[in-house]
């Protein structure tokens, strides 16, 4: 779903274990607030993977800083953007057209003509909208 690999997600889970808080919401809030996944659920990418090259290839900036890496973790209150040279790019022309109709998450404030959003607080369990038992990897990785 989040396409992380195994030592990373192990990562993920064991700070998410530290974390004051359930550790499979909070392990599922991590995973959400990474980069390539708020450009996907801002629409500015028809999936995951098409965000993860978005960020890849330096089309996003962060609070106007170029960030080239899709595990960043973005912080309540900065400002994700597309590159303003990046804006004409046909596959984002595309996919903003395809999420357009689409109700933004709650969690989030998007200006979709503009290019740029920002997270205005960590969403909870009900707003993550996973078809995923957290409960369920709690218990396998904590043998």
């Amino acid at each position: 779903m989040f396409f992380v690999q195994e030592g990373q997600f192990r990562n993920y889970f064991e700070k998410a274990s530290k974390t004051r808080g359930v550790t499979g919401e909070v392990l599922l809030q991590q995973l959400e607030r990474r980069l390539d996944n708020i450009v996907y659920r801002m629409g500015f990418a028809m999936s995951r993977r098409q965000a993860r090259q978005l960020v890849r290839h330096g089309h996003i900036a962060v609070n106007g800083r170029k960030v080239n890496i899709p595990s960043f973790q973005v912080s309540v209150g900065q400002e994700i953007a597309v590159r303003e040279r990046s804006r004409e790019m046909a596959g984002l022309q595309v996919a903003k057209e395809f999420n357009s109709h689409q109700t933004p998450p709650t969690w989030m404030n998007i200006d979709r003509d503009a290019y740029k959003g920002s997270v205005t607080q960590i969403p909870k369990r009900g707003e993550i909208n996973v078809p995923v038992n957290e409960q369920l990897i709690v218990e396998l990785y904590s043998k």
